[in-house]
């Protein structure tokens, strides 16, 4: 069967720390098989210990809540689409992170009272973990002034300062890693004004002088153990367009980063 990730330019470098995986996924004549060996090969399991497999989507029972059917059966339904072939890539990538979300969202199903997940408002903490899950960057910025100053310049949407004046920090303090399958998929055929929401952390030194396997890993277990504070999202996520980032598009000239329809300024309360 074709594979979903022959519609992806994997040189593109936001895709960088998933290079090596996509291309193998790329190659498989089977994708769903390829993500189950990788999942084996991995040791993926979600927060119940039980192993993750990508199964058909015919495979969610109908009036069932895709969360609480992969808490209770380790199985995430799948369709034959980018949108979910990516939500794959990321269990592959960083999957203490999903299943921590797998988990925070299965507690506000049951917290509902409800499996379906449709019958009940959401609530803050599950809208938060949606967004995050769908639409997240992670900035991780050194630990320093400097770095602090880049994260309170981005709070306050000071676009020229954080991408013109601190754009340095890029190539070495401060780096973008990729989260949201839906964030992904739009930058599939990228376009300027898609946004991410974005978890800021602030990284100590050590880690940047770890090998990309070795950072990937370290930030699943530390987001993941982040996420286990009930409602943390709420409130955390700040917009970053994305094609802002240094090295990520073309034409990053000053004009680039006055254009108010994407470099919007912060409201005013």
């Amino acid at each position: 069967m074709s594979t979903p990730a022959a519609l992806i330019d994997w040189s593109q470098p936001w895709l960088k720390p998933f290079r090596v995986l996509g291309q193998r996924l790329s190659a498989a004549d089977d994708w769903r098989l390829a993500l189950n060996t990788i999942a084996q090969e991995r040791g993926i399991r979600n927060y119940q210990g039980l192993p993750i497999s990508f199964v058909a989507q015919a495979e969610l029972p109908a009036a069932t809540a895709y969360e609480a059917f992969i808490g209770n059966s380790g199985k995430v339904p799948t369709r034959d689409n980018l949108h979910d072939f990516l939500n794959a890539l990321i269990w592959l990538s960083f999957p203490a992170i999903k299943a921590r979300l797998n988990a925070l969202q299965a507690a506000e199903l049951a917290k509902a009272g409800t499996l379906s997940g449709s019958s009940k408002p959401r609530g803050a903490a599950r809208d938060a973990a949606t967004i995050f899950d769908e639409n997240a960057a992670l900035l991780l910025v050194r630990d320093n002034t400097a770095g602090q100053a880049l994260v309170a310049a981005l709070r306050q949407h000071q676009w020229q300062q954080v991408f013109v004046e601190q754009g340095h920090m890029f190539a070495g303090d401060a780096e973008v890693w990729l989260f949201g399958h839906a964030l992904l998929e739009k930058l599939v055929q990228p376009y300027k004004a898609i946004t991410a929401h974005t978890l800021v952390l602030s990284v100590p030194e050590s880690y940047f002088a770890l090998e990309d396997d070795a950072k990937r890993d370290w930030i699943d277990q530390n987001i993941a153990a982040d996420l286990a504070q009930q409602g943390v999202l709420i409130g955390r996520l700040t917009p970053l367009p994305v094609l802002g980032v240094p090295g990520w598009s073309c034409g990053q000239d000053q004009a680039f980063y006055a254009d108010t329809a994407v470099f919007r300024p912060k409201r005013s309360k």
